[in-house]
């Protein structure tokens, strides 16, 4: 189960490569340069960016650390690092791999770095143990997610939207997921601590995105959402469209919550 929701999960972000870098200046640039602030890689330095997606983190990083140093950026999405890779042509110390991050053998970095990325892990706690061995002792990491409620109303109304077009039941309660244990400060504090990392804090980036209709749509078809409209065909993806857009208006959802945690430690 775990691999089949691995792969389900590449083909939603391999299919939203393009529009997920359109999507890049509205939302995941402005994130990652928060997240890349508070990592805050240093001249010369190695760094893994995993599930570096398009580059909004690993791009920055490279561009901090310099000729001297070295930036590892992995994603299983194929057409997500072709893209990469022609944007960062010009930067020789970014390598962007098309590997899961799961198996990747890297190691002795410096800091190891994930913005928005360990909760698509089909086992988040045990990705996130690997992603922590790739680490020299005494060096840093730093992992970005959600926190509690970011993002979920657009969620809500795209389910409903799907659910109206498809003449499906309206979706219940959300089932419970991995990061619901760990999209709040404390908790996730405290999952860190007990990866073993010493030093740990968490920050709060507090942040909205405007929902016009544009960027509405956006953020459907160039993020995990891009998933709910796998099997529809195009002329029902059209009306997801305008309904979800409808439904927005209808509501007042004219700004989106998108709100991280940066969690940082220290591997012993």
């Amino acid at each position: 189960m775990a691999e089949q929701g691995r792969i389900g999960t590449r083909d939603a972000f391999d299919a939203a490569a393009a529009d997920f870098a359109a999507l890049g200046r509205h939302l995941w640039e402005p994130l990652s340069a928060d997240a890349v602030a508070v990592a805050d890689p240093q001249p010369g330095e190695r760094v893994w960016d995993a599930c570096c997606g398009t580059g909004a983190s690993a791009i920055p990083t490279a561009r901090r650390v310099g000729t001297d140093g070295l930036v590892d950026a992995v994603d299983v999405s194929g057409p997500m690092i072709r893209g990469l890779r022609d944007r960062a042509a010009d930067l020789p110390p970014l390598h962007a791999h098309e590997a899961d991050v799961t198996t990747w053998e890297g190691g002795d970095y410096d800091l190891v770095q994930s913005v928005l990325g360990i909760f698509f892990l089909p086992d988040m706690e045990a990705g996130t143990r690997h992603l922590l061995r790739a680490v020299r002792p005494c060096g840093r990491v730093a992992l970005t997610v959600w926190r509690r409620g970011a993002m979920d109303p657009a969620g809500g109304q795209l389910a409903l939207a799907v659910a109206e077009v498809t003449e499906a039941e309206p979706p219940g309660e959300r089932p419970a997921r991995p990061i619901d244990r760990i999209n709040q400060p404390d908790t996730f504090a405290a999952w860190l601590r007990g990866l073993g990392l010493s030093e740990v804090d968490v920050l709060v980036r507090s942040r909205s995105l405007s929902m016009t209709p544009e960027v509405a749509w956006l953020l459907v078809t160039g993020s995990g959402y891009r998933g709910a409209l796998a099997e529809l065909t195009q002329e029902q993806v059209a009306r997801v469209r305008d309904r979800y857009l409808a439904r927005l208006h209808e509501v007042g959802l004219t700004e989106l919550d998108v709100t991280t945690l940066i969690g940082t430690g220290r591997v012993r």
